[in-house]
């Protein structure tokens, strides 16, 4: 089953300066956001193989969506994160089937590896309803520079019957990072830790 996507939205968010002070190169994250119609809604759906489908769908087009938005080549990726936010006749398991089964392979393949897990969030709430994507080192969950994050929210989703899917990636880790720990530059991606 094809996803029913509403609309897409990208937002693109640059940090220049941090408490009065230059970040150069800045700090850039985009969020690839798709609106799509819940076909499970309303009712209990034993079997969600078609939200599995839709989050493989989703995982490459919002993922391709943010690198582009970015400008970037996919392997100049350095974060990213997933999230779902479900409508009032869906359930977190709705999301989850999004988030968790397929939509990883497609996004990795989007940024060009990804060795790490891709960190998600899921929850329910209504129009307009904020949502917060997680974001950590695509390569090496170890990387304390890039436990970031990014909010996002559509002022018309999700309606009752749909899902708003985000995909954030981003070129870079938090502004002025200073809490110590493995860097960028020391990640090797092997184990999706280190």
């Amino acid at each position: 089953m094809a996803a029913k996507i509403r609309k897409l939205l990208t937002v693109v968010e640059e940090v220049r300066s941090e408490m009065g002070r230059p970040v150069a190169p800045p700090t850039r994250r985009a969020a690839a956001i798709a609106v799509i119609e819940n076909p499970c809604a309303g009712r209990f759906v034993e079997d969600l193989e078609a939200l599995m489908a839709i989050g493989e769908e989703l995982g490459g087009l919002l993922g391709e969506a943010a690198v582009k938005a970015l400008g970037i080549r996919p392997d100049e990726a350095q974060s990213y994160g997933k999230a779902a936010l479900v409508g009032e006749n869906g359930e977190l398991e709705h999301a989850a089937a999004i988030l968790h089964p397929r939509l990883g392979k497609p996004l990795r393949a989007a940024v060009a590896k990804g060795a790490a897990l891709v960190p998600s969030n899921k929850k329910r709430g209504p129009m307009g309803h904020p949502l917060d994507v997680p974001l950590g080192h695509k390569d090496a969950a170890y990387v304390r520079s890039h436990f970031d994050g990014m909010e996002v929210r559509v002022t018309d989703a999700p309606r009752a019957d749909e899902i708003v899917v985000a995909v954030a990636v981003a070129d870079s880790g938090r502004p002025l990072p200073r809490v110590g720990g493995l860097t960028h530059a020391e990640a090797e991606g092997k184990d999706g830790l280190r």
